[in-house]
């Protein structure tokens, strides 16, 4: 039900957005976030708008270089990513929870109830 896209592959110091298309329900009081997953690494959240304040979290290492918004109208979420480094590279997954709780602790997002999972879209950034 979610789809993620606008992945590919751009040198270092280069900019990509993805998008995300939800349905139209997902807008109305969820949880939505982007995560990413690296070759043998755990997946780590990204970017998160908790469903208990409507606050956009973010990693430590992503502040100030990426930027999460949506567009209720299209019912697509955005993450605008720039300055990015080759340790950016990974999948990229949009979810969303009914009862999704993000927070952000020493800087890591942590994310709860992230019932929604779409297909993942590969960034890859060269150094």
């Amino acid at each position: 039900q979610l789809q993620a896209s606008g992945g590919g592959l751009v040198q270092a110091g280069g900019s990509l957005r993805l998008a995300c298309a939800a349905p139209s329900f997902i807008f109305d009081d969820y949880a939505i976030g982007w995560f990413r997953q690296a070759p043998g690494q755990d997946r780590e959240g990204v970017s998160c708008i908790s469903s208990r304040d409507g606050v956009t979290y973010y990693a430590d290492s992503v502040k100030g270089r990426f930027t999460m918004s949506s567009d209720n109208g299209k019912n697509t979420v955005y993450l605008q990513m720039n300055t990015l480094k080759p340790e950016d590279t990974a999948v990229y997954y949009c979810a969303a929870g009914i009862s999704g709780v993000c927070t952000v602790v020493g800087g890591t997002v942590y994310y709860y109830n992230m019932d929604y999972w779409g297909k993942g879209t590969q960034v890859t950034v060269s150094s």
